[in-house]
């Protein structure tokens, strides 16, 4: 039986164990049948051009993960940014691992979307955001579908979340193969702060397909700080799609550091519903081997006075393959728009391969955009200049490539991630840089 027809026939079981009087519930009844319609993306679509999915859903995917394996603090402590004081959410296989999480708080609503969807509490917010910008295609509707469990965070009004919140989904080998579907719905109110990192790790070699859905609203003047570190077995690929909503003088910023993982694909959409809004997405990608990931962005401009700047830097080593689509849509309405596209590779190896197609679509006149795309390898000249001052050829490559992708760092508000992300790269490019980053 193909994944897709397991999925929809598995669906009645899965609602069986749900609250009947959930309000959700024709929700999710809709999201199944969406998915029926829509099934899963294939290269015919435009956005998937690049990209197939036929390699992981081969797969004899379980989409009811059983109870969690005994997973202690030291199994998963290198995975954590442990030396930062922080919020955490930590999912075994989808599960809420209560021992393993600190959400203790004054200030701030951080819980379960379990618990969120069950509160009378929380029930106005539900209604308000859950679902609201995540449009309808096979991926979104199917985690909208089966999604039971995640990270719901709230912001209230003119506060400010006193320390980061980690959101940490592990999957173990207590199955075969595993399909997970993560929900997170944060919500920032107006003068708010909240600074957040996410990550998903696998702890197995067996197949495990993740894709999750995250959806983001910015209320007036709020800013919201995310990280996303992808560094998984060649066992794990991700689909990770998040959507977030902006309004008037907020400001978004969403850094994905990919590093690994068989496929990842990020769907990444900024929807700007005010003026003075800022949105800036940044990304550095090192991958080798046969790993692939794709970045697909969308700023959409929809009001006046506005900013959005993107900058990805990719490193692409043996046969690895990347993908790159962003695109920015300006309506006519936003005028005195500033936007700024930028995509810059290095192919480290011959087999390497990239796919760029930055994009802009422009009705408005007043407008200032730019977009680039530079696809190359290291510049021999300044290897040579390297090596001639005593740097070994790979430890030179090494600090030429860091260099490259130096700029997006700069931008990380939390020391310890970037610290985190500096050790990665160092990792990953097999070198030791010698000096304190």
């Amino acid at each position: 039986m193909e994944l897709k027809d397991k999925l929809i026939s598995s669906f009645m079981a899965f609602e069986e164990s749900l609250d009947p009087d959930s309000h959700l519930n024709p929700v999710r009844t809709q999201a199944i049948r969406d998915f029926e319609n829509f099934g899963f993306p294939s290269r015919k679509d435009e956005n998937w051009k690049y990209t197939s999915l036929n390699s992981i859903l081969k797969h004899d995917y379980s989409v009811f993960p059983k109870k969690e394996d005994a997973i202690d603090y030291k199994d998963i402590k290198k995975y954590l940014i442990h030396d930062i004081d922080s919020y955490k959410l930590v999912f075994i296989d989808g599960i809420y691992s209560s021992h393993l999480s600190e959400t203790t708080h004054d200030k701030i609503d951080v819980c379960l979307m379990s618990s969120a969807l069950n509160k009378e509490k929380y029930q106005p917010i539900i209604e308000n955001y859950f679902n609201k910008i995540a449009p309808k295609s096979g991926l979104n509707s199917l985690n909208t579908a089966f999604a039971r469990e995640g990270a719901f965070i709230h912001i209230h009004k003119n506060k400010m979340a006193d320390k980061p919140i980690q959101i940490i989904n592990f999957s173990t080998g207590n199955e075969t193969s595993l399909l997970l579907q993560p929900r997170n719905l944060i919500v920032a109110g107006e003068n708010s702060h909240v600074q957040i990192i996410e990550r998903h790790q696998s702890l197995t070699d067996h197949p495990v397909l993740t894709n999750s859905v995250t959806e983001i609203f910015a209320e007036k003047r709020a800013i919201v700080d995310y990280y996303k570190i992808q560094n998984d077995k060649s066992s794990a690929s991700l689909i990770d799609n998040t959507f977030i909503e902006q309004k008037g003088e907020t400001e978004v910023s969403v850094h994905t550091f990919s590093f690994g993982g068989k496929l990842t694909r990020n769907n990444l959409n900024f929807y700007q519903k005010g003026e003075r809004i800022n949105s800036i997405l940044k990304g550095v990608t090192i991958i080798e081997d046969k790993q692939h990931v794709d970045h697909n962005t969308l700023v959409h401009h929809i009001e006046p006075n506005c900013e959005s700047h993107q900058d990805y830097k990719g490193i692409f080593g043996d046969s690895s393959t990347g993908v790159f689509n962003g695109k920015v849509l300006v309506e006519k309405e936003a005028q005195k728009t500033d936007a700024y596209q930028a995509n810059n590779n290095i192919l480290a190896d011959d087999k390497a391969t990239i796919n760029s197609k930055p994009q802009l679509e422009i009705f408005a006149d007043d407008v200032a955009c730019s977009h680039g795309c530079t696809i190359g390898q290291l510049d021999e000249e300044a290897l040579f200049y390297l090596q001639s001052r005593g740097i070994p050829r790979k430890e030179a490559r090494g600090l030429l490539m860091y260099a490259f992708a130096n700029n997006v760092l700069e931008s990380v508000k939390i020391p310890e991630v970037k610290s985190r992300i500096n050790k990665l790269i160092a990792t990953k490019l097999g070198v030791e840089l010698g000096y304190n980053l």
